[in-house]
């Protein structure tokens, strides 16, 4: 089986890379072309819950990172 990977690009949408099925919250399955697909982080985009690039366009900025917890 293939690996998932999701990955937080900067000050942009998460980029999910490997099979996956995307379904809303009532379980609707989404039709995804391809092994790669952009979900939208900044709420903003027309194509939710796709990102259509317009977290370049409104100024989105993101301030989360992962945190680090310290190893005892």
């Amino acid at each position: 089986m293939a690996e998932v990977r999701i990955k937080v690009r900067e000050n942009g949408p998460y980029l999910v890379t490997g099979p996956v099925t995307l379904t809303d919250c009532d379980g609707n399955v989404y039709e995804v072309q391809g092994e790669n697909i952009a979900l939208c982080r900044c709420g903003q985009s027309s194509t939710k819950p796709f990102c259509d690039a317009t977290h370049k366009r409104c100024g989105f900025v993101a301030t989360e990172r992962a945190v680090t917890v310290p190893q005892e």
